[in-house]
């Protein structure tokens, strides 16, 4: 009888030694998995909309990231009621993280921000476009925001200058931010960036910040290269005071709606628009594009001079001949002329 009992006791500690084992190995493991870092080239970025479902969310950490354990990634993060706390955003996964840190992030909301620019707009629509691809944030809900004469009033702007509150810069954003708040942070770094002191260089030239945008940006369309800025915000702000004319050709190639001529034609002169500066006085009623900052600054700090007159060498170069006298103008226009028919530029 006493045999019976020591053979189940070693039998019994012999089990149980051996569960315990494989207990412990089973702990190891599983510890060892859940806290092992993840290993990547770079940081990589989860997209999470408001319809996206958890199994979707998954899918996409699987495919963009080697998880120690897909199954453990899944246990660790019912566990933290991740599935009922889906948020959305933009999160960055980075190399030396754990499945627990990112499920943790995920949950939190703690979103890493988009870097936002936007350079060489010509239209609202080319903003919305370029928004858009930034963010979580539907095109045509922009424009439909910028095309809203209500709230674009909010602001203090119209229809058609409320591109220039877009100054071109990179803003930090959160990628689901919503046209509201888009608009607010703009406005805010609209207010930022017309400082006292550029306040001060558009009154001593006679202009609003507004003035400033619209010539900034006919500057910037006349303009292949930027040393002649200056030299060309003169040379309108000369007209304006004299009472003359702009007639600026890219006024005319927004009006007709196509900036790739490169002849203006009297057809093109004649065109019904507030923009067409041949046929009306003073500065069109808002920016022919959003001019940047560079464009911005040569216009409120323009050369001094007496040019009255300018056009486009005829090497085709993209720089210009400035006159101070119309028939000088008229000599250099024939040039170009001239040169357009010998390359068999018709438009």
């Amino acid at each position: 009888m006493a045999n019976t009992k020591k053979k189940r006791l070693k039998i019994f500690l012999y089990t149980f030694g051996v569960l315990a084992v494989i207990a412990i190995a089973i702990g190891y493991y599983v510890r060892s998995t859940v806290f092992k870092p993840v290993e990547l080239a770079e940081t990589i970025y989860i997209y999470i909309e408001p319809s996206t479902q958890y199994d979707e969310v998954v899918a996409q950490i699987k495919k963009k990231v080697n998880l120690p354990s897909d199954k453990i990634f899944q246990m660790i993060a019912e566990r933290m009621k991740y599935p009922e706390s889906i948020k959305t955003g933009r999160y960055a996964i980075k190399d030396g993280m754990t499945m627990p840190e990112i499920i943790r992030i995920l949950r939190s909301g703690n979103q890493s921000a988009v870097k936002l620019t936007f350079n060489n707009m010509r239209t609202k629509e080319n903003l919305a476009g370029r928004i858009s691809s930034q963010l979580m944030m539907d095109s045509l809900a922009l424009l439909t925001w910028l095309s809203d004469e209500k709230k674009v009033e909010e602001f203090g702007l119209d229809t058609n200058t409320v591109v220039a509150m877009f100054i071109p810069n990179t803003y930090e954003v959160y990628w689901d931010t919503s046209v509201d708040k888009l608009l607010k942070r703009m406005k805010h770094e609209y207010a930022t960036f017309w400082n006292e002191s550029r306040k001060a260089k558009a009154k001593e030239i006679g202009l609003t910040p507004i003035e400033v945008s619209t010539l900034a940006s006919i500057v910037e369309e006349e303009a292949t290269y930027s040393d002649e800025y200056p030299i060309i915000a003169g040379l309108y702000l000369n007209r304006l005071k004299r009472g003359q004319r702009l007639e600026a050709d890219p006024t005319v190639k927004f009006a007709v709606g196509d900036f790739s001529l490169r002849r203006i034609l009297y057809k093109h002169l004649e065109v019904e628009s507030p923009y067409n500066t041949y046929r009306n006085d003073g500065l069109p009623p808002g920016p022919i594009r959003i001019p940047s900052i560079k464009g911005i600054d040569a216009s409120l700090s323009p050369q001094d001079h007496k040019y009255l007159f300018m056009c486009a060498k005829d090497d085709l170069s993209g720089r210009h001949n400035f006159a101070t006298t119309h028939a000088e103008h008229i000599r250099n226009a024939a040039k170009y002329q001239r040169a357009l028919n010998e390359k068999k530029i018709y438009k």
